[in-house]
């Protein structure tokens, strides 16, 4: 019994000795912070050091987003003056025509016009809707944005609400493709466009057009690119020498071709019929799908035949321009 009362006495005082020691370390330490922490803030050298626990501390409650650093106004304005003027520079202005009094003179005057962007209040205006509606059934791209759309597109010009860019030369309708294609030859071709938006594309696939002896050009009013200065440049000078035709509609515009005789021929890399083995004597309407989805499901229906070029090599597909240029050699040396 005198043994045990004494490992009880030794126990609770070593637990009471325990308790003591570290409310005693921890009290030693916590003076010793706070002496450290009264050394640092008075010592003008570890500045910085708090400045950057700071910060490390605000990044990580607010998810690590960084504060911008304050500016003043005139720096800003520089900036966004600076920003203004090199996205002026990469695109060039010099087919865009805007502003209500200078868009009215131009349409009025009969320029060859690619593309239309105006606001609703303008498209219904009495002053523009006539003209607009014309111009629209002849093919011209014509696209209602909002006011903030047309200052982007500009970058903040002084627009009115309209602005449109100039075409390097001026399209004709179908019906005049046809008779203009029937009266030059027995057996004409003409290529149709389904899809292929780069103008260097368009612009060499018309160059080939025109060397090869094709009566005509049909480029649907969206998903194409229009009659611009880049697609003249590529042309070289064909596009003076070859009818181009842009339709609202393009299956409409196969269907009365096929009504007025044509045989409608799509290229493919899955068509069952060599190019080489085709023999027909007949119109015929080449149709050149973009590289990427090729001719359109709904475009598919209106072919009559489908056309491959056999590839040697281990290459698997040509460039548009180039599937055209071929395919029209074929086509116009028989």
């Amino acid at each position: 019994m005198k043994n045990s009362s004494k490992n009880n006495f030794s126990a609770e005082n070593s637990k009471q000795y325990k308790k003591n020691s570290n409310s005693d370390f921890y009290s030693k330490n916590k003076n010793s912070t706070k002496k450290n922490n009264r050394f640092l803030m008075n010592s003008p050298k570890n500045d910085n050091i708090f400045n950057r626990s700071d910060k490390n501390k605000s990044n990580f409650s607010s998810f690590n987003r960084r504060k911008p650093t304050a500016k003043s106004s005139g720096e800003f304005s520089k900036k966004a003056r600076d920003i203004y003027q090199e996205s002026s520079n990469k695109k060039n202005f010099d087919d865009w025509i805007w502003g209500k009094h200078s868009v009215f003179e131009a349409l009025n005057s009969e320029r060859a016009i690619n593309r239309i962007w105006c606001t609703s209040e303008i498209f219904s205006s009495e002053k523009f809707y006539t003209l607009l509606k014309d111009l629209k059934s002849k093919g011209v791209l014509i696209e209602e944005v909002s006011w903030n759309r047309l200052s982007q597109i500009t970058f903040g010009a002084a627009h009115q609400g309209v602005a449109l860019q100039l075409a390097c030369s001026k399209t004709i309708t179908l019906e005049k493709l046809i008779f203009l294609s029937k009266n030059n030859s027995a057996n004409p071709i003409i290529l149709a466009l389904d899809g292929i938006t780069d103008p260097h594309n368009v612009g060499a696939i018309i160059r080939s057009a025109e060397a090869f002896d094709c009566k005509g050009i049909i480029i649907p009013q969206r998903r194409s690119a229009g009659l611009t200065g880049t697609v003249a440049k590529v042309a070289a000078g064909a596009l003076e020498h070859l009818p181009v035709s842009r339709v609202v509609n393009l299956n409409r515009a196969l269907e009365e071709l096929k009504k007025n005789g044509f045989l409608v021929i799509g290229l493919s890399g899955d068509g069952h019929l060599s190019i080489t083995k085709f023999n027909e004597k007949t119109p015929i309407v080449v149709i050149v799908g973009a590289e990427d989805k090729g001719i359109s499901l709904l475009t598919q229906k209106k072919c009559d035949f489908f056309l491959r070029i056999p590839l040697k090599g281990k290459t698997s597909s040509l460039n548009a321009s180039v599937a055209a240029a071929i395919s029209l050699f074929h086509l116009t040396s028989k």
